[in-house]
């Protein structure tokens, strides 16, 4: 079965110094690195999605800004597919699937950030197409949340998200899904 591994908004504003820091983008971009490696290595299909914000009022991915380049730790190489997206749904408006259809793509991994934002929307947007999804739960990051006067930890939000995602298919670390991946591959 074809994979590709979609590394979702590993981009500067992020991280710490940039416009929309998240909790412990760090090691999360470590995790997403090590997946990176493993599908660079072995030939694999990978896409980096980059967002740049539409709206004349964002505060964050700002179109031209150094915010929106891809994070050294996932460094983008030149001949890289590079996906840009206006959207958290990844697929909308962009040419993902098409590339994906086009390489015979039928799982995706998905790695990157925010957990509750675009991750989210990219894994239900792609089981609704048809993938089957794995997210690398530690390959992710997402930020503390306000609702009315109640303050809800990254932690909480993290995991409440991957929770619901297991619904649309396997949420499990990044070792895990290298080892997954290197039996199925060990069976054709």
């Amino acid at each position: 079965m074809t994979t590709s591994l979609l590394l979702v908004d590993i981009q500067n504003d992020y991280f710490p110094g940039g416009k929309m820091e998240l909790v412990n983008p760090l090691d999360a971009a470590q995790k997403a690195y090590m997946l990176l490696q493993c599908f660079r290595e072995h030939g694999g299909y990978h896409v980096h999605i980059q967002h740049v914000a539409l709206k004349p009022n964002a505060t964050f991915f700002i179109s031209g800004d150094r915010g929106t380049d891809i994070h050294d730790s996932v460094a983008h190489f030149e001949g890289e597919p590079l996906v840009q997206k206006h959207y958290p749904n990844s697929f909308r408006e962009t040419n993902l699937l098409e590339l994906l259809k086009r390489w015979g793509v039928e799982r995706v991994v998905i790695a990157g950030m925010m957990t509750h934002m675009c991750v989210d929307a990219t894994a239900r947007a792609a089981a609704d197409f048809g993938f089957q999804v794995i997210v690398a739960e530690d390959a992710c990051a997402t930020r503390d949340l306000k609702y009315g006067e109640t303050l809800i930890p990254a932690e909480h939000v993290h995991k409440a998200f991957l929770a619901a995602l297991k619904s649309y298919g396997q949420v499990m670390k990044s070792e895990e899904v290298i080892v997954q991946l290197a039996a199925l591959q060990a069976k054709t």
